[in-house]
C-alpha cells in the first residue's frame, strides 16, 4: 500500500482483522499511486509534437536536404517520448475522463478479486484510493451498501479526503475502516450486486 510504513501497514491489517473478528465482514484497503501506466500518452503527443516542430524547422529552413530534416525529426521524438514519459507531464497528457475509467475500472476488478477469495456469504467492503487520478471510491455488496443512505458513505469518503489532505493517510484509512465496518452487517445475505460513493477529488 503506497505511503504506508511497516508500522502503518501492521496498524491497518489490526483493524481489518479486528473488524472481521467482531462483524464478520471481508473489509479490503487498496491504496495504490496510479491506476495505469498509459504508455500509449508518451509516444501519440511525442509524434504529434515532433511533426508539427519538424514542419516549423522545414519552414523556417527550406534550404534543409531531406536526410537532415528527417534527422531532425527523429532527434525530436525521441526527446519528446523520453519527456513526456516522466509521470507527472504522462497523466496531464492523458484526459480526466479516461484517468477516471481507469480508476474506477482497477477499482471494481479489485473488489471482484476480493470478493472471490473470501466467503461468498460474507459482507464485503472495499475502500480504494487512486492517488495520481484523485479517485476515492468505497464498493460494498448490494445488501451491505443498503445498510445505510448514500450520504454516509459520502460522509465516509469526505473525512478520508480530509485527512489525506492534512498528510494523515495512515489515520485517515483507519477511520474509514472503522466507519465501514460499522455499517458491516453480520451475516448479512448478499444480492449478489455491488454499489459504490465515488469521490474524484484526491489532493495530487
Amino acid at each position: 500500500m503506497a505511503r504506508f510504513d511497516a508500522a502503518a501497514r501492521q496498524r491497518i491489517d489490526d483493524a481489518i482483522a479486528a473488524i472481521a473478528e467482531r462483524t464478520g465482514a471481508h473489509l479490503s484497503l487498496v491504496i495504490t499511486r496510479v491506476s495505469d501506466r498509459y504508455s500509449l500518452y508518451p509516444i501519440v503527443w511525442a509524434g504529434g509534437g515532433a511533426i508539427l516542430l519538424a514542419v516549423i524547422v522545414a519552414l523556417g529552413f527550406p534550404d534543409l536536404d531531406d536526410r537532415t530534416t528527417v534527422f531532425i525529426e527523429v532527434a525530436l521524438l525521441l526527446v519528446l517520448v523520453l519527456i513526456f514519459d516522466w509521470m507527472p507531464i504522462r497523466l496531464a497528457l492523458v484526459p480526466s475522463r479516461v484517468k477516471q475509467a481507469h480508476a474506477r475500472e482497477l477499482a471494481h476488478r479489485e473488489f471482484a478479486i476480493h470478493s472471490a477469495a473470501g466467503d461468498s456469504t460474507r459482507p464485503h467492503v472495499l475502500i480504494f484510493v487512486s492517488l495520481a487520478e484523485h479517485y476515492a471510491e468505497i464498493i460494498a455488496d448490494h445488501a451491505t451498501h443498503a445498510r445505510a443512505p448514500g450520504a454516509v458513505w459520502h460522509r465516509i469518503v469526505d473525512e478520508l479526503l480530509a485527512a489525506l489532505k492534512a498528510d494523515q493517510l495512515t489515520n485517515g484509512a483507519l477511520a474509514a475502516i472503522e466507519s465501514c465496518g460499522t455499517l458491516a452487517e453480520p451475516q448479512a445475505e448478499r444480492a449478489g450486486e455491488s454499489a459504490s460513493c465515488v469521490r474524484k477529488d484526491l489532493p495530487g
